[in-house]
């Protein structure tokens, strides 16, 4: 790098919790300085906790409503619908964040390992975003494209989690 100020791509995967809620304090920050945030999520409803506090911040936050449930789950049709609609979900985001200081893609990884985001597509986008706009991207198995793309990466590493105890997720602590 040159010296020059430009928007950085920000990384956060792993099989560890705290993935989403690292983007939000990224976006809590970027809003409290007075930047425009957009907090885009895939494979999820807009129902999470964290969400309403930075509604209140001023933080866009963008959910694609489509087919709803796990992608294991889905048919081949829905799958399908699933693909068409996160498609235009990624263009529209992109789109609406071309003033932004901040764009969080939750759980986008996840949609390109999973193939219901192009991810040619998604890097096209990244290239082409306004040079001061700062892009987090979330979810577990990153390729290694994404992983070269990325300017910083942070890994959350599952060492324990209630959950293989059979605890169910918690509002306000997991979602």
């Amino acid at each position: 790098m040159n010296g020059q100020v430009t928007g950085l791509i920000h990384l956060y995967c792993g099989d560890g919790k705290g993935k989403t809620s690292a983007a939000a304090g990224l976006a809590l920050r970027m809003a409290g300085a007075g930047k425009p945030v957009i907090f885009a999520q895939f494979y999820k409803d807009g129902s999470s906790s964290e969400l309403r506090p930075l509604r209140e911040m001023g933080v866009s936050v963008m959910n694609c409503k489509t087919v709803p449930g796990f992608f294991f789950k889905m048919n081949e049709a829905e799958r399908e619908q699933v693909r068409i609609d996160y498609g235009r979900f990624l263009e529209e985001v992109f789109s609406a964040a071309q003033n932004a200081g901040l764009l969080v893609l939750d759980e986008v990884v996840s949609a390109c390992r999973n193939g219901t985001v192009e991810e040619n597509r998604l890097l096209r986008l990244l290239e082409e975003r306004p040079v001061l706009l700062e892009v987090v991207l979330t979810g577990r198995g990153p390729s290694p494209r994404l992983l070269e793309t990325a300017d910083y990466i942070t890994e959350m590493k599952k060492l324990r989690h209630p959950y293989d105890q059979g605890i169910a997720a918690r509002r306000g602590v997991e979602y």
